[in-house]
C-alpha cells in the first residue's frame, strides 16, 4: 500500500456530458483510489449531490440540461464543505467572475494526463 495522503474510498462526483472522456476519468480515479460516481448531465449530478455528500465535484463546464458552473454553484450551496474543479477545453469561461463560480474552484484544462488529473485530484482532496 502506498502512502497518498489521501482518505481511501473518498468520494468523488463526476459530471462530464462525453461518454469516453467520463468513462476514461471515472477508471483513473477509481484505480487512485476514489469511489467515483458519474453522470452525463449536470441536473442528474446535482440530484445525486442532495441525496448524499461527496468530497469532490469534479465537473466539465458545458453539458446539457445544467451546466458546470451552475451545477458547482449549487453544490457549494448544499455543502459548503466541498471541492470543486472544473475540467473544460475553455478555461476563459470557467475564470470570468461574472459567471459566479465557486472562488476556490480549481480548473483543469483540457487537453490533459490522467496522471496530472489525479496528481490534482490527490493534493486538492489532501489541502481538506
Amino acid at each position: 500500500m502506498n502512502d497518498n495522503s489521501f482518505q481511501p474510498n473518498q468520494k468523488i462526483l463526476l459530471a462530464e456530458d462525453d461518454n469516453d472522456m467520463r468513462r476514461f476519468l471515472a477508471k483513473a480515479l477509481q484505480n487512485a483510489g476514489y469511489a467515483v460516481v458519474s453522470f452525463d448531465n449536470g441536473l442528474s449530478a446535482y440530484n445525486r449531490l442532495r441525496e448524499e455528500p461527496f468530497e469532490l465535484l469534479l465537473t466539465d463546464i458545458v453539458m446539457p440540461e445544467m451546466d458546470g458552473i451552475e451545477l458547482a454553484r449549487r453544490a457549494t450551496e448544499l455543502d459548503p464543505e466541498i471541492k470543486v474543479m472544473f475540467i473544460t477545453g475553455f478555461a476563459a469561461v470557467a475564470l470570468n467572475p461574472d459567471n459566479h463560480a465557486p472562488r476556490q474552484a480549481k480548473i483543469l484544462s483540457k487537453p490533459f494526463h490522467l496522471k496530472d488529473l489525479v496528481n490534482e485530484v490527490n493534493r486538492l482532496l489532501a489541502a481538506a
